[in-house]
């Protein structure tokens, strides 16, 4: 199913694993090997300035880490919303308006070249073909990303705000219940 490279992962309501549940994934490598994202909308209550002080001042709002995913949750990545010109030094594109941030660089060669900022503490991953079985197995909808959705400002809304936006039944799913055996 390769090709969800830069897509929204969009939990289907169903599912319950507590990591992924209810949540946004933007998905930053899906290839034969496996895939690799962010979640979008688990913003922590820890300030950067706990493991990152030379950025904290830097991060969009809400100005907290997120929790990216379960695996490897004691590193950190960054993301930058990119203006047109391109990146500034310390951050490699993804895509036209999405660069990962080096965290190592100092945050003066990066921080007045870019938008938005925002630390994603671990990360998703999946296995060769896990992904794709998960998608088959109808635990995620598939979705296109628009430029607010990594940085929003009212991230713990992202999940119902992406479903909405979609055409026919997938925007319905917006109003279910937290507890889907109340539907």
């Amino acid at each position: 199913m390769e090709g969800c490279t830069g897509r929204l992962l969009v939990a289907t309501p169903g599912l319950q694993d507590r990591s992924f549940r209810r949540s946004v994934v933007l998905v930053l490598e899906h290839t034969e090997a496996g895939a690799l994202g962010v979640v979008l909308d688990r913003p922590l209550d820890v300030d950067a300035s706990a493991v990152l002080p030379q950025w904290q001042d830097h991060l969009s709002a809400p100005g907290r880490l997120f929790q990216g995913g379960p695996v490897s949750r004691d590193t950190a990545l960054a993301l930058a919303d990119l203006p047109d010109a391109g990146a500034p030094p310390g951050v490699r594109h993804l895509s036209p308006r999405l660069g990962v941030v080096d965290l190592e660089a100092p945050p003066a060669l990066v921080v007045d070249a870019v938008r938005a900022l925002r630390v994603f503490v671990g990360y998703a991953g999946w296995a060769e073909g896990q992904l794709d079985r998960e998608i088959e197995a109808g635990g995620w909808f598939v979705v296109d990303l628009e430029p607010g959705d990594v940085f929003s400002a009212d991230p713990r809304g992202l999940w119902r705000r992406v479903l909405r936006r979609q055409p026919g039944d997938l925007a319905l799913l917006s109003t279910a219940p937290d507890d889907v055996s109340l539907n």
